[in-house]
């Protein structure tokens, strides 16, 4: 079978799978996208429940995620239809908050820290001379260790620890602060603080992240010629002497120049058990829990975000003020903890338990909903290494925010993997 110059095939439709299928077809590269389930989106969908378009996580989104917001200008999704952008402002309910002055970075930062309400001067001194000293080794570490151990092995007090650092290593790497890579927390530190002030800002999005990415770049991939299928699992790929076949239940075998596989780790054995990649993806995964808890709609929060340190709530989403959806709060709960050994109702409960706790005025909900994602990240564990996305085997590449890079698993992570494996086809 002769195969053409560039016949590309994209298994998996995430983020990553979407964004190199968008940049293929631009390209004008015969491209043709694969998916096993029949919506788009991997981890970054919609879910409906009692008529309203929820997320099956609630995502926070920075300034310095600068390919998203390119590929969102790309494919016509203007940024004040999709995102609410908030200057840095943190409100960890009674215990501290935060807010970014009108200043160059990192002045912004630093100075907001001055006067962060609910740190004494020792901790905020404490936390200045922990960036200042970061900037001074540009944001890079010789070696690779837990974040935990970075903060301790540079003074950085208990409590400061529990109101700040922790929230946002939870927020970013979804991984307990006793394990995860300081150094790509400091990345991120890096590109959100270090940079320009607005790269710091809070994009929180106002639409469902069907609404806001896979729909809008699926319809620029078709409108730019490149195919998509869903309902196409693909079972395993074959080697053949013009490129790879691959095989779907009942399907015909369809061969390819290039292929890039961009589903989650877990599924790539399965997918490439034909073929000699030798590549190591055995990742410890973290979960992501959302509970959605729907009050009377005259129910508001006193800001669109606030953060809890004291219980099992870790974030809360006033979903009213964010996107319309009034009395509807979401409360995320990353990484593993006690949580995970309640039941659905049980959890449900607690956090609603606890936002009474906080915010005596609410009432009791009309309803609630837990959306859990047993695996939604791969634990970003210090000195962790992540597979190349060029494979051993010629014209087949790995797609991914697991893949090597400077990010955890984040939306930009997902969609810097997937452009990056596009350039690599192209330039094959």
């Amino acid at each position: 079978m002769d195969v053409p110059l560039k016949r590309v095939a994209i298994i998996g439709a995430g983020l990553a799978g979407l964004s190199a299928a968008s940049k293929l077809a631009e390209a004008g590269i015969n491209v043709i996208l694969f998916e096993a389930a029949p919506q788009l989106g991997g981890r970054a969908r919609k879910v409906v429940w009692k008529g309203q378009s929820l997320d099956n996580g609630q995502h926070i989104l920075l300034g310095a995620y600068q390919q998203t917001l390119q590929l969102m200008a790309s494919v016509g999704v203007l940024e004040k239809n999709g995102l609410l952008r908030l200057p840095l402002a943190l409100h960890m309910h009674e215990s501290f908050s935060l807010k970014a002055k009108n200043l160059p970075a990192p002045l912004h930062l630093l100075f907001g820290l001055l006067s962060a309400k609910g740190l004494s001067w020792l901790e905020r001194f404490a936390a200045i001379r922990f960036f200042v000293w970061l900037k001074t080794k540009r944001f890079k570490l010789s070696k690779d260790e837990t974040l935990l151990s970075l903060l301790k092995r540079k003074n950085q007090p208990a409590r400061l620890i529990k109101c700040l650092w922790e929230p946002l290593c939870l927020a970013a790497l979804n991984t307990p602060i006793a394990t995860a890579s300081a150094q790509t927390y400091l990345n991120v530190l890096r590109d959100s603080f270090n940079q320009n002030k607005t790269d710091s800002d809070l994009l929180l999005p106002k639409v469902d992240l069907s609404a806001l990415l896979s729909e809008p770049i699926a319809e620029h991939i078709k409108k730019h010629g490149g195919k998509i299928a869903v309902n196409s699992a693909v079972s395993h790929i074959e080697k053949t002497t013009n490129g790879f076949i691959l095989n779907m239940a009942g399907k015909e075998a369809t061969e390819f120049s290039h292929v890039v596989i961009a589903t989650s780790p877990h599924h790539l054995h399965a997918i490439t058990s034909q073929l000699d990649i030798a590549t190591n993806t055995a990742f410890d995964y973290q979960p992501i829990y959302t509970v959605y808890i729907q009050y009377q709609s005259h129910i508001k929060l006193p800001n669109v975000m606030t953060g809890f340190t004291q219980g099992i709530a870790q974030w809360g989403f006033d979903r009213g003020q964010l996107c319309g959806q009034v009395g509807l709060i979401s409360v995320i709960i990353s990484a593993e903890g006690v949580h995970q050994t309640l039941s659905q109702q049980a959890l449900a409960d607690a956090v609603i338990e606890e936002l009474k706790a906080a915010f005596p005025y609410l009432p009791s909900p009309e309803w609630h909903k837990v959306i859990a994602e047993k695996r939604a990240t791969f634990a970003c564990t210090a000195d962790l290494k992540r597979p190349a996305q060029q494979t051993r085997i010629k014209n087949l590449y790995l797609a991914g925010d697991y893949t090597e890079g400077d990010y955890p698993a984040t939306i930009e992570g997902a969609i810097r993997s997937g452009l990056s494996a596009a350039q690599l086809v192209m330039q094959s």
